[in-house]
């Protein structure tokens, strides 16, 4: 039996967090460790690959790694900069992400380190670093990890990752607004004709289908749940969920275990408490048997 696990080592959206108030549950912004033996994915690269990178250093067996990026916003990339094996001439290191080639992807992951923004490029990187191209087939293999991905709903060109490791099938989907165009569409019902009446609500129907199909029956999502519903009303069509949406989805799509992910830098332990505790009553009292968690940094959940 192989060992396989996965670790939190950044769970925050938008900008770290690194307050006294937060660290129960975690200052650092979202990176993700899947590994399998000496294999090892890493699911976007914000603060968090920082620690995750010092600690691998100690692990004589590990020289190779995956990035799969979900898209290309800072708080998700912004750890590089500072990630150490980058900087060792024994590592390899393989990037995956949005955009139509290799060319796009070593764009997007150098802008941040070129003048002005950072006195060292990534030309200064001394690991062998790969960029990857798209596969034709939407299947990308690591070892014993393979993964597919998808776009979801957020600014930009993002993706959600369906990971399949130690026949458990994982889905990481860090920024995704769930509901956006039922919800939009709702706003201006009342004005709408029967006939378009008609329209919109199979065209709702069939987004919500969809949007089920990503998660379905998932052993393990990982998933946006940003905001409670007074900052969603806020902030509608920023490309984060409400929690409430994020739970009430993935009941729906048939989901084992959600762990709420992405979590707003402005909300404390106490604030985030609070989110999961009535994450907990919304499943009570759908009566459903979904295991639902608040992403933690340093939570490990074995494979």
């Amino acid at each position: 039996m192989s060992n396989a696990y996965l670790r939190f080592w950044g769970v925050r959206g938008s900008y770290s967090a690194p307050f006294e108030s937060h660290l129960g549950v975690g200052g650092n912004t979202s990176c993700v460790e899947i590994r399998v033996d000496d294999h090892v994915l890493l699911c976007d690269a914000g603060t968090g690959i920082i620690p995750f990178g010092n600690e691998i250093l100690k692990d004589p067996n590990v020289r190779e790694l995956m990035i799969a990026l979900t898209h290309y916003h800072w708080d998700h990339i912004c750890g590089l900069p500072f990630f150490v094996p980058a900087f060792i001439p024994d590592w390899k290191i393989k990037f995956f992400g949005p955009g139509d080639s290799s060319l796009d992807i070593k764009n997007a992951v150098s802008a941040q380190m070129r003048a002005p923004f950072f006195p060292v490029g990534t030309e200064t990187w001394l690991a062998n670093i790969e960029y990857m191209d798209p596969p034709e087939e939407n299947k990308i293999d690591h070892g014993p990890i393979s993964f597919t991905f998808q776009s979801v709903h957020h600014p930009g060109t993002t993706f959600g990752y369906r990971i399949h490791v130690n026949g458990k099938d994982i889905l990481y989907v860090s920024d995704n607004e769930c509901l956006f165009l039922n919800k939009a569409i709702r706003q201006k019902y009342a004005e709408f004709s029967k006939e378009e009446k008609e329209l919109y609500d199979a065209m709702q129907q069939e987004e919500y289908d969809a949007e089920l199909d990503l998660i379905k029956d998932a052993d393990i999502l990982i998933h946006d749940a940003q905001y409670t519903p007074e900052d969603y009303r806020k902030k509608t069509g920023w490309g984060h969920s409400c929690y409430i949406d994020t739970v009430n989805t993935a009941i729906d799509a048939g989901v084992k275990e959600l762990y709420l992910y992405h979590h707003d830098p402005n909300y404390d332990d106490d604030a985030i408490k609070i989110i999961e505790e009535n994450a907990l009553k919304i499943i009570d009292d759908r009566s459903s048997d979904l295991k639902c968690h608040i992403a933690k940094e340093g939570l490990t959940v074995e494979l």
